[in-house]
């Protein structure tokens, strides 16, 4: 059965496009022109992905995405953008945005992120379906351990210092690849492919927004990271494991 993508963009051209190209993939697509309809047709009959764009009518994308992620939802949301800032990106992902791009943008790198996304949630719906004793890979580990820290791959949980941290299900991803090989340096283009699914020049600070996100909760000074390390002007690493 194919994906289901609710796309959400007020501008009808680009709107049709979206599905046009998404249809053409072998998705099914639903799209409306405005957030609210976005908000409540997502919570009437769940779409596999969101693609959202930030500006809409009623109300913006970012909205939609922080009362989706409050409701419990975890559905994958891509953003759409014409901002480019900085600011705007982190903002995006702090509330919950799994990833974004900036229009314009080619619809095969669309295609490619949809993909990605898509592929990362079906891997942990079936991690998740299928914790039990014996099981193969990544999530057949107990516990990874680094120091304090204490990740549970099965269950998805982290705690720190005896504390019970939670995560998006991206920064879960990117902090588990870091604790599976302390020590080990991995550029933002490695790191890119590895956890997000796909390289693309120019995204690489998607990679330094989350690792940020992940000091801000476990390092007492982001600052003066402890755990997360910056390799000068070769990437970053997870310290060894003590």
């Amino acid at each position: 059965m194919p994906a289901h993508i609710l796309v959400a963009e007020d501008q009808t051209d680009i709107r049709d496009l979206l599905v046009m190209n998404l249809r053409g993939a072998g998705y099914e697509v639903s799209a409306v022109g405005d957030g609210e309809q976005a908000l409540a047709r997502q919570l009437e009959s769940p779409a596999d992905l969101l693609v959202l764009d930030l500006m809409m009518p009623r109300i913006a994308g970012l909205e939609v995405c922080k009362a989706l992620r409050a409701k419990g939802s975890a559905a994958p949301i891509l953003m759409l953008t014409a901002k480019s800032t900085e600011l705007d990106r982190v903002l995006g992902l702090e509330l919950g945005a799994d990833d974004y791009l900036t229009k314009p943008f080619s619809l095969a790198e669309l295609l490619a992120r949809v993909k990605a996304l898509l592929r990362r949630a079906d891997l942990l719906a079936a991690a998740q379906a299928n914790s039990v004793p014996g099981q193969k890979g990544a999530s057949a580990i107990q516990v990874v351990r680094n120091g304090e820290l204490e990740i549970l791959p099965a269950k998805r949980q982290v705690r720190y210092r005896g504390e019970a941290i939670d995560f998006t299900a991206l920064e879960f991803d990117l902090l588990l690849h870091f604790a599976s090989h302390p020590g080990h340096v991995f550029s933002r283009s490695q790191l890119l492919n590895a956890v997000w699914g796909y390289t693309h020049d120019g995204y690489e600070h998607t990679v330094t927004t989350h690792i940020n996100r992940l000091r801000a909760k476990l390092e007492a000074d982001p600052m003066r990271p402890e755990l997360i390390l910056t390799a000068r002007g070769a990437g970053y690493k997870m310290r060894d494991a003590p």
